[in-house]
């Protein structure tokens, strides 16, 4: 086994860990923000794990981002006294971290009473769906993320405000940009190819320190582990080097938002033959395609805080700031919430580019996949592709989406199609958790408004 071979299967695994002079692994499970929730496991314990599952404080299912305790959901709380929730390990999920020589990590997801709202269960779900429905789901994701020269500390003390990027300027697709820091691109790739999450092409964007990563494509649970693990990843990186990456949907009124644009397509499961793209038909969109984009326009509204997940999301949907603000389709148009990409059989997909670098990938794929093999099943048509720029475009009120989370929330409380597909305690579990994140914002007092009303009013 080579350095950047990592075990995945548990008789590997236990085999790794028992030949390791390292006693320890790190486990994890991803919780509804898409935080990596973890703990170093002694030797043994993993090996027993592997077997038998084990425990994990069902309080990461039942807190927020900044583990501030939920008093609105009825899965865990005070009520229930936060006990241990049944978990597995997953053996297939295995990275060894370079930094950490060569310490296995391995993701876990909630069994036992957790499991409906646990976010890889959730995706897991919806790509058994895709099985009975006699498809294999392929996909990967992109994301925009900044970059700061500050600390945990330095942004702390600077109240957020006044941050240094590690350099200035628009600069996009920038080749000075990128050999000036080129050990930073460098290490970073290495990190990700080191830890089967390749990075398939990485640049700048036009941003002062905005870089844009493109992940390989993979089956799409493997995918999103990718997605979900990067985003952990590239902020390890760079803390670890005095700097911070962050994935928000939008830091600053003076740049645009940051994408974590979504790309996706179906194969036949037993032949594995694309199945998006049809010779005959307009634009080479088979019937299945149709559908399937369909499927995810018509339920966009519905399911955008499991897409739009954090209030910030919101400043970035709003017009002229280079983001989708309607349930739109375009033919490689780049103004529309659905782009569909053409080509050959094989490169025929949709981008789904209404997320933002803030999703959590487990539960973004879901409902994108999710909305689109229900319109599979409803033969949902689309609209009329749109050409030209979307932006300036009239659109029908069922098109509009949500402007708020407590919004959005609303909706896929009330979306049938949500509960068909994700199941009550998830939908139920997850808007609470929104409506929550919603208030807590309500709270704040921001700069805009003492500066708007402090003397005026």
């Amino acid at each position: 086994m080579t350095k950047t071979s990592a075990p995945r299967t548990a008789a590997e695994l236990k085999a790794y860990v028992e030949q390791s002079p390292m006693p320890y692994a790190k486990v994890g499970v991803f919780d509804i923000d898409g935080v990596l929730r973890g703990k170093y496991m002694t030797r043994d314990k993993l090996v027993s794990s592997l077997d038998n599952g084990f425990g994990f404080c069902d309080v990461v299912m039942g807190w927020d981002s900044r583990d501030q305790l939920l008093d609105n959901v009825e899965m865990t709380g005070w009520h229930t006294a936060y006990p241990d929730a049944e978990a597995r390990l997953l053996p297939e999920t295995t990275r060894l971290i370079p930094f950490e020589d060569n310490m296995p990590l391995v993701l876990g997801e909630f069994s036992g009473h957790m499991e409906p709202v646990c976010p890889r269960s959730l995706l897991r779900r919806v790509l058994e769906r895709a099985s009975g429905m006699g498809f294999a789901v392929k996909s990967s994701a992109e994301f925009e993320f900044f970059v700061f020269d500050e600390t945990p500390h330095s942004v702390r003390a600077k109240n957020f405000r006044n941050l240094n990027n590690i350099t200035p300027g628009e600069f996009g697709y920038s080749m000075i940009r990128n050999s000036v820091h080129a050990d930073f691109y460098h290490e970073l790739m290495k990190l990700c190819l080191d830890m089967d999450m390749e990075i398939e092409g990485l640049h700048t964007e036009t941003g002062p320190g905005v870089l844009e990563a493109a992940i390989k494509f993979d089956d799409a649970m493997p995918s999103a582990d990718k997605a979900a693990l990067f985003k952990t990843m590239t902020k390890i990186l760079a803390q670890k080097r005095g700097w911070m990456a962050t994935f928000m949907a939008k830091w600053s009124n003076d740049w645009p938002g940051q994408s974590g644009h979504l790309h996706m397509s179906l194969v036949d499961e037993k032949t594995g033959k694309p199945v998006f793209y049809d010779a005959d038909k307009p634009l080479g969109m088979s019937d299945t395609m149709r559908w399937f984009v369909g499927g995810q326009q018509a339920l966009m509204p519905e399911f955008l805080s499991m897409i739009a997940c954090t209030v910030n999301s919101y400043t970035r949907l709003i017009p002229g700031a280079w983001a989708p603000t309607s349930a739109s389709w375009g033919y490689e148009n780049r103004t529309c919430a659905l782009r569909v990409i053409g080509g050959s059989p094989k490169s025929q997909r949709v981008e789904y580019r209404i997320a933002a670098a803030d999703i959590n990938p487990y539960i973004a794929f879901a409902a994108s996949i999710g909305s689109g093999l229900w319109g599979i099943e409803n033969r949902i048509e689309p609209t009329a592709p749109i050409e030209g720029n979307a932006y300036a475009k009239k659109f029908p009120a069922r098109m509009a989406l949500p402007t708020t989370l407590w919004e959005a929330a609303q909706r896929l409380k009330a979306s049938k199609p949500a509960r068909a597909l994700f199941g009550d305690k998830f939908v139920d579990h997850y808007a609470a958790t929104r409506e929550w994140e919603e208030r807590e914002a309500r709270k704040a007092i921001t700069d805009w408004q003492l500066a708007r009303y402090f003397e005026i009013i």
